[in-house]
């Protein structure tokens, strides 16, 4: 039997993304039909004879932990998540681990009142929080003398990068440092997102990499050192993009940020000039000023100890990048053999002058390919597809180098 006020579940009969049933709630019956709202906030009348689900009562209110929710299975564990989020509580439970739904606002549930009061406490006495798997973890430690590890995974725009950070602010609060760790994560955020983030079709700042933050601490609990690894960057977004997506931030803060003197000084000019900018049509992003950002990274190289000079030779690599997409090349023919030639080398010698190399170096390089074949040295020439190839290799992987170093710079100036 069937009451008014029950909740049971139904088959996705309105327009949802979901492929799985969801929650209604009965509001009226009359003769054979009842009529339910459900949770997209959609009324239908349903025939009364049919055989339905009732929902369990640890599924009509949400739960803490999904592990004791009264029904198992995905519709169940979905509406949970739901009906948390839509009061505000994106933390959940399921046993030791913890998911969390990205709020895409401010949530005052961060203070250092709330640090102090996650602080040994188990997980599973206070409400479901990313402070007491930080908690969890630290007094795992110090108590088993081993190694921890949190590991943050999901989809593009689920958070990741933020709940890394909420970690950190717990531990560096909790072991004394606080200021100390706290400012250099700071200062080094907007450079690894400028450099490693770029704006997709789902975030408009995605993280184009993987990575690792060691945090080393002594006997005593207090952290001694901090080490940021990186693998799997996204090399391929430098030289090509997908539509509304965009290369790395960085490109376009240089652009938008550098005066009218250091642009000269580089050849720049528009971020549409550029083929390896413009070929997502998204030069801008919502919310973002480019020009800014490329003020807050100058300030936090400089306090991460880069010297002038060395921010001068990274804008010199990000721009002799640029030019290098703009590079055209012709189809034609030496020795009766399919080549290809740079007509305008004007490019080529920007690229060669901001990179100290040798022009003709460079353009030898970039199509022809040379071997030594016993005590002979072979010049093969490559043809328009292969020098297109060979000049996006070449790009990527001075990008790669330069990701590099950076993060070594950084890891090198917070553990100085």
């Amino acid at each position: 039997m069937i009451s008014k006020g029950d909740f049971l579940w139904l088959e996705p009969i309105t327009k949802s993304r979901l492929i799985c049933p969801i929650g209604a709630r009965i509001l009226e019956i009359k003769d054979d039909k009842f009529r339910v709202i459900d949770d997209f906030a959609q009324e239908h009348w349903l025939p009364i004879d049919r055989p339905y689900r009732m929902m369990h009562a640890t599924s009509v209110q949400g739960v803490e932990d999904m592990i004791s929710l009264g029904d198992l299975h995905e519709a169940a564990l979905l509406r949970n998540l739901f009906v948390r989020y839509s009061n505000k509580l994106i933390y959940t439970y399921v046993g030791s681990i913890l998911i969390a739904v990205n709020p895409n606002m401010p949530l005052p549930i961060y203070s250092i009142e709330q640090i102090r009061l996650y602080r040994n406490r188990r997980i599973g006495e206070l409400p479901p929080h990313i402070f007491a798997i930080a908690n969890s973890a630290y007094c795992n430690m110090k108590s088993s003398n081993r190694d921890q590890c949190i590991l943050i995974s999901g989809e593009s725009g689920s958070g990741k990068t933020e709940s890394a950070k909420l970690i950190i602010q717990f531990l560096a609060t909790v072991s004394g440092q606080h200021s100390w760790i706290e400012q250099q994560v700071l200062e080094a955020s907007p450079i690894m997102e400028a450099f490693g983030n770029a704006k997709t079709m789902r975030n408009d700042n995605s993280s184009r990499f993987g990575r690792n933050i060691n945090l080393c601490f002594t006997c005593n609990g207090a952290i001694e050192s901090v080490k940021f690894e990186h693998y799997l960057l996204e090399k391929s977004r430098v030289v090509s993009q997908a539509l509304d997506e965009r290369n790395y931030h960085i490109f376009y803060c240089l652009l938008a940020g550098l005066t009218a003197s250091e642009k000269q000084e580089l050849s720049l000019s528009n971020a549409s000039d550029f083929y390896y900018l413009n070929q997502g049509g998204a030069l801008e992003v919502e919310g973002r000023d480019d020009a800014a950002d490329l003020v807050e990274i100058r300030s936090s190289m400089k306090v991460l100890m880069f010297k002038d000079s060395e921010i001068w030779s990274i804008f010199k690599i990000l721009a002799a990048i640029l030019h290098a997409g703009n590079i055209k090349y012709i189809a034609t023919s030496i020795n009766g053999m399919e080549a290809a030639e740079i007509r305008d080398t004007v490019e080529i010698g920007r690229i060669a002058n901001l990179l100290s190399m040798d022009k003709q170096s460079l353009m030898n390089a970039l199509t022809s390919r040379s071997l030594m074949i016993g005590m002979e040295r072979v010049v093969s020439y490559l043809n328009a597809e292969q020098t297109l190839n060979v000049r996006d290799v070449f790009v990527k992987a001075i990008y790669h180098r330069l990701f590099l170093r950076i993060v070594e710079k950084i890891n090198e100036a917070m553990n100085g």
